[in-house]
């Protein structure tokens, strides 16, 4: 166990640099048609015994969009962003692409890239934050897929470390807000702004067991032994947003001094008895001061404009603003932004180097990474912890 000067131990667990074959980017997923909505959310929800019955009541969101979730396209544009700035840098390495929930899925691209000779495949993972849904449960799906694949001891899967606070990451947020408080102060709506940064909220159980185990967010160390219960306000994933939020606010005090912000969660889903993270977005909307002139809503928590952005935001959020009258500006994701882009792949490239190269220095601008390139065994676990992928 470490102790509280020493949090994340991250030093311990960063991998020698390695040469890799290429790069499989693995994101979520999503229907591309009516007919695809309830096999898709049934992939979603297995082994959770909800009947269609109640998928149907979730479908209606993808259904106001024609059953098509704008995320593959998005993982698509990603793509092409990725395979362009690689070839820039001269690195040679091709990228594949595979879903957790959707086609392509995960064990169809690994078939695909052992097929084209590819033996080491360094991951990039569409999340940028720790936690279960957003780590874990990828390192676990890609675990299960090598099996599945019948390609176990055959590939090499590794992973780029949680990237929350990197500079690609975080400069392109300090933009987007910097311009929603511009774009209110433009409409007159400047006088006494707030910015909410929005995520998405999961269990409260889970998010207090995101992250490594060593210390609590607050610093207090865990004792030798275990059996304390995590009660650290949200644990990792919500530390690690906040630290993000500060520091997007810090970097626009020089124009929008004084601005109060706030973390807020949206997108929960499951048992109404178990408790997920709060503040609700529009709850939050509703219980500001009345004397707040403008709103911007910063999606933090995501990587690009899908169904969680564009319905939960684009339309619950942004209907609350105007039913109390409020105005509003809903920022964009980092997307493909070519500074998000070039931060994925100075990631690869901390982790990639081939013919006698020097890998890339560890960027991180808060005091929390850079993070782990491997994750202990209990980091971000499950009630029942599976293989995984990149953990020691």
């Amino acid at each position: 166990m470490t102790d509280s000067t020493s949090a994340l131990a991250a030093a311990q667990r960063t991998v020698p640099p390695a040469a890799y074959d290429c790069i499989l980017l693995a994101g979520f997923g999503g229907p591309e048609g009516q007919e695809d909505v309830i096999p898709y959310l049934r992939n979603v929800t297995r082994g959770r015994g909800v009947p269609d019955e109640r998928l149907e009541e979730v479908a209606h969101h993808y259904r106001h969009f024609g059953g098509v979730s704008p995320i593959n396209q998005q993982n698509r544009d990603l793509k092409a962003a990725l395979e362009s700035e690689i070839a820039s840098r001269g690195l040679g390495l091709p990228v594949y692409w595979g879903n957790r929930f959707w086609a392509p899925y995960f064990t169809d691209a690994l078939k695909e890239l052992h097929a084209d000779g590819h033996r080491r495949v360094l991951v990039l993972v569409t999340t940028a934050f720790s936690s279960y849904s957003g780590c874990r449960a990828y390192r676990e799906d890609l675990a299960a897929a090598l099996v599945e694949a019948g390609l176990e001891g055959e590939l090499v899967l590794d992973k780029v470390r949680q990237y929350f606070d990197h500079p690609g990451f975080v400069k392109p947020n300090i933009d987007a807000v910097r311009d929603g408080l511009r774009a209110l102060a433009a409409d007159g709506k400047g006088a006494k702004p707030h910015v909410m940064f929005s995520t998405h909220s999961i269990p409260s159980a889970a998010a207090d067991a995101s992250g490594p185990r060593e210390t609590l967010p607050d610093g207090t160390p865990v004792l030798a032994g275990g059996g304390e219960e995590w009660h650290a306000g949200g644990g990792w994933y919500a530390t690690q947003q906040r630290a993000v939020a500060a520091l997007v606010m810090d970097a626009v005090a020089d124009e929008f001094a004084g601005v109060d912000w706030s973390l807020v969660y949206q997108s929960r889903s499951g048992d109404p008895s178990v408790p997920w993270l709060e503040p609700d977005i529009n709850l939050a909307i509703e219980a500001l001061p009345a004397d707040v002139s403008g709103l911007v809503i910063c999606p933090v928590g995501f990587v690009s404009d899908h169904m969680e952005v564009a319905w939960d935001l684009d339309n619950e959020a942004l209907e609350t603003c105007e039913g109390r009258g409020l105005a509003a500006v809903r920022v964009p994701t980092v997307g493909v932004d070519p500074r998000f882009v070039a931060g994925l792949v100075d990631l690869v490239q901390e982790r990639h180097v081939a013919d006698g190269g020097e890998p890339f220095a560890r960027e991180a601008l808060t005091d929390l990474g850079p993070w782990q390139d491997v994750c202990p065994a209990d980091c971000c676990v499950g009630r029942a912890p599976k293989p995984t992928i990149a953990s020691a």
